[in-house]
Formats: structure tokens, C-alpha cells, sequence
């Protein structure tokens, strides 16, 4: 656990939240809903019904969910004290699920600000749980709904110097967002991406390698808007190392070993990441010191279901 540094609203996440709604059910259920085990998939109108069959299920357990709000959540339990030094903003819908939502963010010591409205539900992600198998049923990512939003964030952040950073996310995000997603890079100071976004990410863009380096040297070296903070180029590559940009090298970061037995649900793993890195950035920790954070957070995620945590991190 770190001595904090900081105060409360220090870090910002902008995204789309999430109810994560976990239960154990069986097949015949799975069956009714055309499901499979070990699956994700996007919830289409066939499934609503199932948000509402699902909470009426034994051991049903509600967490506040969303990559960023996972992402800022986790640094916040890094963290620890003094509480809502991370904020989030998102809409949900003014109904039961988002109350609940509400009510997970603030356990969580999050300074969440909800935009509630009537025209669209709360988002939700229902995690299906069969013995040891899991099939989870998202929905999408804040740049495939608010481009303006984002790129108002990070124009902000560019003029006054402060650090904006982003999520690759997923492959589709390169491949069908790509217009938004290099209007906001110009503004990028740190980027976050898994090993399958960034050479999906390098294929949109032409670079013409699949060596992850040298994705991540040509991604730093694209065009900046705020000179004054050179990019930060973080990928992760599951148990392989880390990657990132140090100045005008690139290094590679050994992540911490783990019994593969010991691996409950990997789900979470890149959201676990970026929160610890955050966790530490936010206290004017080193790059190095912050992948270790980051590596930290994720270890302890994937021993667990969902992206949740103990009460507290045992971290030195």
C-alpha cells in the first residue's frame, strides 16, 4: 500500500458504466438464453429478459463495473486513503440497476457523478456462472458512443498541461472507431493497450511490422499535440512482459509469476492493470514503479471472480 500523495479528485475517468451482476446458474438457464459456456458476447434483445430472471437467483452479488470505472476503482483500493481521490463520470439510466450502482460506487470510495436519464436503461453485465465456467454478456466502450466528450477531456488536459491517458480497448475499436480514436491521439500522453489491440492497432495504421516494440516506438512517435510530455506506450502482453516506451527506448517488464492454477477469471486483468499504474502515477511514481503497480493489481484480480479485491492491498 502506498502513503498516499494525493487528494481527493486528483485522478478523472470518463467511460460507460457498468452494473456487473454475477450469479451461479445452470445449464437449462444458459439453454433458455442461447448461451455457451466460457463465452462473451453483446446483449442483444433476446437477452433482457435474462437481467431480470438472473437477479431473482440465488448469490447474486452486484459491483460497479465498466473498464474505466474498474480502472479508476482499483486505484482507488491501491490507494486506500484519503478516499474519492478517484472520480468517474458516466450516465446511467434513472431506474433500479443504476440505484444499485450508485450505491457499489460509493462502497468502493469512488466520487462517481452519474448524468441520469430516461430514455436508456443502466448498463449491465451479467457474468453467468456454471461450475467453473463463465459466460459474460457486456456492453460497449465510451469512444464508439461520446467522441465529443473525450475529445473536450483531452483538449482540456493538452492545454493545461495536465496528463490525459486512453485505452486502446479492443480490436473493433481500431477497426471500425478509427476516425475518433486519431482525433483524440494528438492528446494522448499515456496509452494502455493488450497485445492483440496493438497489432490490430499497427495493422489500421500501416505500420507494416507485428514486432510489439516496434508498435509501440511508432505509436509514441505519432503526432502530439503537448510537446512538453513525450508519449507513454504501455502494452501488455498476458503472462509475457509488459512493453512500454522509457524515453526513447523501449523496455520490457517482466510480470509476477503465478501457479496458472491459481488463475480464477482473467476478465478484469487489463482494467486491474491500468488502476494500479494509476494508482502510482497519480503519486508522481516512476514509469517502472508504476508498471510494478500495475502488475500487482492484475495478479491479484485474476485469483478472483470479476474485477474485485480484498479489503485492502498488501503491497510494498
Amino acid at each position: 500500500m502506498f502513503l498516499s500523495l494525493c487528494s481527493e479528485n486528483t485522478l478523472f475517468g470518463m467511460g460507460n458504466p457498468l452494473l456487473d451482476i454475477s450469479a451461479v446458474v445452470d445449464k437449462d438457464f444458459l439453454d433458455k438464453f442461447g448461451l455457451k459456456p466460457n463465452d462473451q458476447i453483446l446483449a442483444e434483445d433476446k437477452h433482457k429478459a435474462l437481467f431480470e430472471e438472473i437477479v431473482k437467483r440465488n448469490k447474486v452479488e452486484y459491483h460497479a463495473g465498466g473498464s474505466t470505472q474498474n480502472s479508476v476503482k482499483i486505484a482507488q483500493w491501491m490507494i486506500q486513503e484519503p478516499h474519492k481521490v478517484a472520480t468517474f463520470f458516466g450516465c446511467i439510466g434513472n431506474d433500479h440497476f443504476g440505484e444499485i450502482l450508485k450505491k457499489k460506487a460509493e462502497e468502493a470510495h469512488v466520487d462517481a457523478h452519474y448524468y441520469e436519464q430516461n430514455e436508456e436503461p443502466t448498463g449491465t453485465c451479467a457474468a453467468c456462472i456454471t461450475g467453473d465456467n463463465r459466460l459474460v454478456s457486456p456492453t460497449g466502450f465510451f469512444l464508439t458512443v461520446s467522441p465529443e466528450s473525450i475529445l473536450k477531456v483531452a483538449k482540456h488536459a493538452s492545454d493545461n498541461n495536465k496528463i490525459f491517458c486512453m485505452n486502446l480497448s479492443a480490436p473493433f475499436i481500431s477497426q471500425f472507431f478509427k476516425e475518433p480514436l486519431m482525433k483524440v491521439m494528438p492528446y494522448v500522453d499515456i496509452l494502455f493497450g493488450n497485445e492483440t489491440e496493438a497489432a490490430t492497432f499497427a495493422k489500421e495504421l500501416g505500420f507494416e511490422t507485428d514486432d510489439i516494440a516496434e508498435i509501440a516506438k511508432k505509436t509514441q512517435n505519432l503526432p502530439k499535440d503537448n510537446t512538453k510530455r513525450q508519449r507513454v506506450v504501455v502494452f501488455t502482453q498476458g503472462k509475457d512482459d509488459t512493453v512500454a516506451t522509457v524515453g526513447e527506448t523501449v523496455t520490457m517488464f517482466p510480470v509476477v509469476d503465478i501457479d496458472q492454477n491459481a488463475i480464477v477469471d482473467t476478465n478484469g486483468a487489463g482494467d486491474a492493470f491500468v488502476g494500479g499504474f494509476l494508482s502510482a502515477l497519480v503519486q508522481e511514481n516512476k514509469l517502472e514503479e508504476c508498471i510494478r503497480a500495475g502488475h500487482y493489481a492484475a495478479n491479484v484480480i485474476i485469483k478472483r471472480v470479476g474485477c474485485t479485491f480484498p479489503e485492502k492491498p498488501d503491497y510494498q
